[in-house]
């Protein structure tokens, strides 16, 4: 295993409205705090109660997808918590992936697209146990 599914991320003009429609559609609270990752604006989460995490990301001039339109295909990618994003790095590479954007180490975060292109997030969080 390389990591930890840690949420899945939507596309979306206005974020806490739909967590909020999410909530009232499967329970849950949204903007929690959870040091994973910090709240504004453009980022809002819901920890549902199956433990499930959405998280909604606002994206400025937002098209929503037209099922099942390939020209507005569906927005969402995967976070994927990793203790050593270095590691991980190589690891995906070798599986196929496709870094998209690296940024510096302090930033604790890298993008990477699967074989098809789908983009995913490689998250730098502790291992579980570590202090």
């Amino acid at each position: 295993m390389i990591a930890e599914l840690q949420c899945v991320v939507l596309d979306c003009p206005h974020p806490l409205a739909l967590a909020e429609f999410y909530a009232a559609l499967l329970g849950g609270e949204v903007n929690r705090p959870d040091p994973r990752w910090s709240l504004d604006a453009d980022w809002t989460t819901l920890h549902t109660p199956a433990g499930t995490v959405l998280a909604f990301q606002r994206v400025a001039d937002h098209r929503p997808p037209r099922w099942p339109d390939p020209a507005h295909p569906q927005q969402f990618h995967l976070d994927l918590g990793v203790p050593d994003l270095g590691r991980a790095r190589e690891q995906v590479l070798a599986l196929g992936a496709t870094p998209l954007e690296e940024g510096p180490p302090e930033r604790g975060w890298d993008v990477y697209a699967d074989p098809a292109g789908h983009p995913f997030c490689l998250v730098r969080h502790a291992a579980p146990g570590a202090a």
